[in-house]
């Protein structure tokens, strides 16, 4: 099986991040214009697996947890919960998500930092 290198990995999930916090700030900048409907990218997994990078978990031990099969995606807000004005940004649902997405950059950055460690000390560099 060809797994993809940790640290491109890594370097993809900080872009996809990036973006996503984009657009989620181009949501909370538009939550007082009229008809403005939030956006979100796709699930990061999503992007692996159309790469072909993801084949799933891999299960090493019988013990381990199987997966749930979620593919993390979250509803935005029905039709009903949109404003008079036809804004659909709820700013408390935006704020979650980039709270979320904030902590996910510190995960990948310090896995990024990690990676880089682990050679410069496998170089002698470290």
């Amino acid at each position: 099986m060809n797994r993809p290198d940790p640290q491109a990995l890594a370097g993809q999930r900080l872009q996809w991040l990036e973006q996503r916090q984009q657009v989620l700030a181009k949501n909370i900048a538009n939550a007082n214009t009229p008809g403005f409907q939030p956006s979100d990218l796709p699930p990061f997994e999503r992007q692996l697996q159309r790469a072909g990078a993801a084949a799933g978990v891999m299960r090493t031990d019988p013990k381990h947890l199987a997966s749930a099969g979620s593919d993390g995606a979250v509803r935005e807000r029905r039709n009903a919960e949109r404003s008079p004005d036809g804004n659909g940004v709820a700013l408390d649902v935006q704020a979650l998500k980039v709270a979320e997405t904030d902590q996910a950059h510190a995960l990948a950055l310090n896995l990024h930092r990690s990676w880089v460690g682990m050679f410069r000390t496998a170089l002698g560099r470290g």
